[in-house]
């Protein structure tokens, strides 16, 4: 009897991993919520102490209890600690985020984490106990050294969290390798969040490899969230080191030193940045890439500005300054648009590749709204706008190579946008305007292929024009096809009752039956009648009438009163 209860205790299982990443997906955590996290521990923690009748003293006074070893014949107390320690962990996440506009919050931050590290050690130590099985135990070991490297981490004591996050991956990945897919994929995400917090403290220890390791995980989209953030720091700060060497950058043909720290630092990243953009593993990495570099071009060009201000109030002081050139400053600032507006330019086009290519898959849900051709027409106006920006830029209005080549880059994307248009028209079944756009992209295209005769090299960033060509040929054909059997089926069935025709629109949704609006029909309208002899009628006299009349008077009403006039 006493082995059979021994073997019902050892039975006890909490899966501490998929507790955790279940609670944390469903409430507030994927969308980066910790403080509704933290609610939700409060209130589970507030329902297990109430079913187990675990109360910590009333309402007027505090009582303090602990979970014993003796409790574990009920694996909820082991919940109960482990919800503990989420509740600490999440309320320092919290502070984290509120900690970059209040740096006094770093020290509760520490607290919390310090809390949640000392919960998953209770935890642990719980689990040693015989009554727990050695799946739990291992999750409860890796639980605590997570936490504890996650102090560690924030107190930069590099070599100790990396001892702490090594153990942890060495946990996870020996459970992956032992339980089924399931479970295995769990471990694994668990292995990819840590690795990025590894190689950060590797290269804080002084393992210079290591941040290549971590421009590799950038560029796949790993260490997301706040290790994102250390990243981009640690990145800025190597650039930094990297940008007392740069003094100068030649762009078009002129040299422009180059004294703002902000501006170095973008420019020798630059390269780095669109080579990480064209290496990313998916277009939701590449997005960020993109808005990353937007960022800091930006924050650059904001820079430069109010070094502008400066330089231009000393001018305004000095009068013998040459104002009809245009200054290092300026032509800098020009070359910092050119790059935004290039930049803009491309995620645009990357953005609109994607919704061509879902524009072209068959709809799997009638239900759910898929791409249109009008979102590809707004991703092309967005472009000629950027394009017609950089025609104005400061110090390249004579430059003729560059404006012919914006003017390029502007017909060929004038083509892509009108050919969208025409898709649009196809859609609604306007098959004669249709037609006459496709002929304007065909002109667009033309022009394009005579006029980069002249320009080497300039359609090679550019869409395919050739095969825009090749592709209104054949919609221009399909078109045709359309109107023609779109004419003929278009009959309804009312015009058609002793005329048998297969129609299958007549089974579907919106089936032609009758004609609707009517058509307008002549009908006989109300006469009009003009009086044409009207100006050659005669009329009589009526002089007579009217002297009568004058004749009276003042006498003759008398006499009327009187009845001498009757």
């Amino acid at each position: 009897m006493a082995a059979d209860k021994q073997n019902d205790a050892k039975s006890n299982v909490c899966d501490v991993l998929q507790i955790i990443k279940e609670s944390q997906q469903q409430h507030g955590l994927r969308h980066g919520d910790y403080q509704r996290y933290r609610g939700y521990c409060s209130r589970r923690l507030r329902r297990l102490r109430k079913t187990l009748g675990f109360k910590m003293g009333n309402r007027h006074k505090f009582v303090g209890k602990k979970v014993t070893v003796e409790m574990l014949s009920d694996n909820r107390y082991l919940l109960l600690v482990l919800m503990e320690a989420e509740r600490a962990w999440s309320y320092a996440m919290q502070l984290k985020q509120e900690a970059n506009t209040e740096p006094r919050k770093r020290f509760h931050l520490l607290s919390r984490l310090r809390k949640a590290a000392k919960h998953s050690e209770k935890l642990e130590k719980l689990c040693e106990s015989p009554r727990v099985d050695a799946k739990t135990k291992l999750e409860a070991q890796a639980y605590t050294a997570y936490l504890t490297g996650m102090v560690e981490f924030e107190l930069q004591e590099w070599k100790q969290a990396m001892e702490a996050f090594n153990k942890c991956k060495t946990i996870y990945e020996k459970l992956a390798s032992a339980f089924t897919e399931d479970l295995a994929v769990l471990y694994r995400q668990r292995v990819d969040e840590i690795s990025p917090n590894i190689r950060y403290c590797a290269y804080n220890i002084g393992d210079q490899n290591a941040i290549n390791d971590l421009m590799q995980m950038r560029l796949t989209g790993g260490g997301g969230g706040m290790m994102a953030e250390k990243l981009e720091a640690l990145i800025t700060q190597a650039r930094t080191k990297q940008a007392a060497t740069m003094s100068e950058v030649e762009w078009r043909g002129r040299t422009v030193p180059v004294k703002i720290d902000k501006a170095r630092v973008f420019l020798l990243g630059l390269a780095d940045n669109e080579a990480a953009i064209a290496q990313a593993a998916n277009e939701e990495t590449k997005e960020h890439l993109y808005e990353t570099l937007l960022a800091e071009c930006r924050d650059t060009i904001q820079a430069v500005k109010e070094e502008l201000k400066t330089e231009a109030k000393q001018r305004e002081r000095s009068s013998d300054g040459d104002t009809g050139k245009v200054s290092n400053l300026q032509y800098l600032h020009s070359y910092l648009t050119y790059i935004k507006l290039c930049t803009l330019v491309k995620r645009n086009e990357s953005m609109a590749h994607t919704l061509q290519a879902k524009l072209k898959e068959p709809e799997a849900d009638e239900n759910k709204r898929g791409p249109r051709p009008q979102d590809l027409i707004r991703l092309y106006d967005i472009i000629l706008q950027s394009l017609a920006e950089l025609s104005t830029l400061q110090g390249l209005e004579d430059d003729h190579a560059f404006q012919k080549e914006v003017s390029l880059k502007t017909l060929v994307y004038k083509a892509y946008r009108c050919f969208f248009i025409a898709q649009s028209y196809v859609l609604v079944k306007k098959w004669s305007e249709a037609l006459v756009l496709y002929e304007r992209v065909l002109k667009y295209a033309k022009e394009v292929q005579s006029k980069a005769k002249s320009l080497n090299n300039s359609l090679k960033d550019l869409p395919d024009v050739q095969e825009l060509i090749a592709e209104v040929n054949a919609e221009k054909y399909s078109l045709q096809a359309a109107a023609i059997l779109g004419a003929s089926l278009e009959v309804p069935l009312c015009d058609h009752l002793e005329t048998f025709r297969f129609d299958p629109s007549l089974v579907g949704k919106q089936p032609s039956l009758v004609q609707f609006p009517p058509d307008f029909q002549p009908i006989p309208c109300k006469p009009l009648f003009f009086d044409l002899a009207l100006n050659h009628v005669a009329f009589p006299p009526l002089d007579d009438k009217v002297e009568q009349k004058g004749k009276g008077g003042l006498t003759g009403y008398i006499k009327g009163i009187f009845g001498f006039g009757s």
